[in-house]
């Protein structure tokens, strides 16, 4: 599902519109069920020139929904059609846990402080010090806030935008069609899809290794002092199924290498596709010197003009937020990580002939 681009000579789009949709449940329902139909009609009315969505927990958890009018005057209209939508979906649908500071209200007050270590913003902290949360089975339009620094300014931005909408409409197709409400199948989904973009973003396999490993220690790192991040599961886990996530690993890669992504299962292939586009148009800001992009690991901003680590330091984001539409959550994203790494590494081991 891909907006029109619509004529250059006609009006440019009109600006993003952000809605929050707080919804305390699994949000497949509401994706599939509001999201989905929605986007799709107001694109066939002509009335959307872009559109993605992510999954967040801020103010308690919510899908925000984010939407390009085709023009300045259909700005109303897209507003209006959206709420109408998801009014109606939340009463026919409403998630029934009442969020509160129980189990997940805990979990997310944690995931606050990491957020804001020195101290949060007055408007989102409530009257008992905790993080404010927004009524479940509500939304509201908010300001749309591109993160310019994490995705390399303007040019870097639109970039993301137009990834974003590629991502999501992949996440919606595979919740419609496959049972991902089953976590075995979620994370062979979402498994695959992340070696397809690495190995696309990365094809020097021991460089690819490399990496993973860094990207895993990442999540690891930046959760440490919680039990978000478990280790002691990994290697029972990771020995019943190492020998086939070696051979479907390597055989994506060998297709990837080879210019073959016919080769691939049919959901990876658009995907390879597009992976192979997005690099090639990172490549190119990176070599025109218009990227200036924040760390991942948080060491600064400054301008890539260098296309590898361009390359490298844009794919931990996009990785993490296809994850995200997915709603793997962020200990799930680290295990993930961690076996596509372990696995690969091992593929690619010399062997011990006797």
């Amino acid at each position: 599902m891909t907006a029109p681009t619509g004529d250059p000579t006609t009006a440019p789009p009109g600006q993003w519109q952000a809605v929050h949709v707080f919804y305390a449940a699994n949000p497949q329902p509401l994706l599939v069920d509001c999201v989905d139909p929605l986007v799709r009609e107001l694109t066939a009315d002509g009335l959307l020139a872009g559109y993605f969505f992510i999954n967040y927990w801020l103010e308690g958890p919510h899908v925000r929904l984010r939407l390009r009018p085709s023009s300045p005057a259909a700005t109303e209209a897209v507003r209006d059609r959206a709420a109408t939508a998801i009014e109606a979906f939340l009463r026919q649908r409403p998630a029934l846990y009442a969020m509160g500071h129980g189990f997940l209200g805990e979990l997310y007050n944690t995931l606050f402080a990491l957020e804001f270590p020195d101290g949060p913003p007055a408007d989102l902290v409530g009257p008992d010090g905790r993080m404010r949360l927004q009524p479940n089975n509500s939304y509201s339009f908010r300001q749309y806030e591109p993160e310019y620094g994490k995705y390399g300014g303007p040019a870097g931005v639109a970039l993301a935008e137009w990834h974003f909408q590629r991502s999501s409409d992949v996440v919606l197709h595979a919740i419609r069609t496959m049972n991902l409400h089953m976590r075995p199948i979620l994370f062979g989904v979402a498994t695959q899809l992340m070696m397809v973009m690495a190995g696309t973003f990365i094809p020097d396999r021991a460089e690819l290794v490399g990496y993973l490993d860094r990207y895993h220690a990442f999540w690891r790192r930046s959760f440490a002092g919680t039990n978000f991040i478990g280790a002691a599961e990994y290697e029972k886990m990771y020995a019943s199924m190492a020998p086939a996530l070696r051979a479907r690993f390597v055989a994506t890669l060998d297709a990837l290498d080879s210019g073959q992504v016919q080769r691939l299962p049919g959901f990876l292939r658009g995907w390879a596709e597009h992976c192979a586009e997005l690099r090639s148009r990172v490549c190119d800001l990176a070599a025109r010197g218009e990227l200036s992009l924040d760390s991942w690991d948080g060491s600064g901003p400054g301008r890539v003009t260098d296309p590898d680590a361009a390359v490298q330091t844009l794919l931990s984001p996009y990785l993490h937020m296809t994850n995200n539409r997915f709603h793997v959550t962020i200990r799930d994203e680290a295990y993930l990580a961690y076996l596509l790494g372990r696995a690969l590494g091992e593929a690619t081991e010399p062997q011990d002939v006797r």
